[in-house]
């Protein structure tokens, strides 16, 4: 293992392009248009997002390439996993509402853990972005962003796919459950 938190060795790069790589390459309906060839020219040019994609696969997300923005020239990878990924699972939304619990504290949060792995928590508009490249969290859900104003109250929202449809919800942010964690997406 790597000694540098934000680097992996040659050998976990090597075995982690493979993997996304085959995944790439099996869903290519999620990227039409884009090449492997530039995408990993990108990710060995930016050693830090390797690692965060790392991360992403590490606690289940299974991040794949969903688009490519012009304007910036950057590919962008979500979590594409069927369902929202096992390792991050049975948090709270922040730091705040993890410190508000007195008693049945998760083990994190989703903030936290998104900032510490490098990445954002999807959007709304993401997450409606990605249930169009498939059938997303249909027994899980998913924390996404949440605008300052509900959070300020203690809100936050979260999202799932039921009966054909997104539906966007509202829950406290010190809330928990085994079925609801969060997506990410990061920037390449």
């Amino acid at each position: 293992m790597n000694i540098n938190k934000n680097a992996l060795s040659s050998e976990e790069s090597a075995k982690l392009l493979s993997v996304l790589k085959a995944r790439f390459e099996k869903n290519i309906n999620r990227h039409q248009g884009i090449e492997w060839a530039s995408v990993q020219a990108k990710l060995e040019a930016n050693p830090e997002k390797l690692w965060s994609l790392h991360e992403m696969e590490e606690t289940g997300g299974e991040p794949d390439v969903v688009s490519y923005d012009e304007i910036t020239g950057e590919y962008f990878f979500y979590d594409c996993s069927e369902e929202t990924p096992k390792g991050r699972r049975s948090i709270c939304f922040d730091g705040a509402a993890l410190a508000s619990r007195k008693e049945h504290r998760p083990a994190n949060n989703a903030v936290d853990m998104a900032t510490y792995m490098g990445i954002e928590i999807l959007t709304e508009e993401q997450y409606r972005a990605l249930q169009k490249l498939g059938k997303f969290d249909t027994k899980t859900s998913s924390w996404i962003q949440t605008p300052a104003a509900i959070g300020k109250l203690g809100g936050a929202l979260f999202a799932d796919f039921r009966y054909g449809t997104v539906f966007i919800y509202h829950n406290g942010a010190e809330s928990y459950y085994a079925a609801r964690g969060f997506r990410g997406s990061l920037r390449v």
